[in-house]
């Protein structure tokens, strides 16, 4: 059995009130632990695989192609792949947002 804090991972993104975390990286998948601070946002880009979110914490702003919507803890967001995505915080609480790519790209 493997185990792992996630306090105790290095970051692989930590810029403009954005840290980012591969909390699991294997040749099937990839999950990445983001936190946002309130005004953080991480720009629109394009993975070649489809993406699944988990807000775990306070409220997302997904804009995901040209539709952008708020969604609370405990909501799953799925994200096509080749479609441009951006996560937002808008609000005045953190953000943890898990991000869930099958297969790893």
């Amino acid at each position: 059995m493997q185990s792992r804090k996630v306090s105790e991972i290095e970051p692989v993104v930590n810029k403009n009130g954005i840290t980012g975390k591969k909390i699991y990286v294997q040749p099937e998948g990839e999950i990445v632990h983001l936190h946002l601070s309130p005004g953080a946002h991480l720009a629109a880009h394009k993975t070649p695989v489809n993406v699944a979110f988990y807000v775990l914490e306070g409220t997302a702003t997904f804009v995901i192609g040209d539709e952008e919507q708020d969604y609370e803890q405990d909501t799953i967001v799925d994200s096509p792949k080749d479609i441009p995505h951006a996560v937002l915080n808008k609000g005045e609480t953190d953000l943890r947002v898990l991000v869930i790519k099958m297969p790893k790209p």
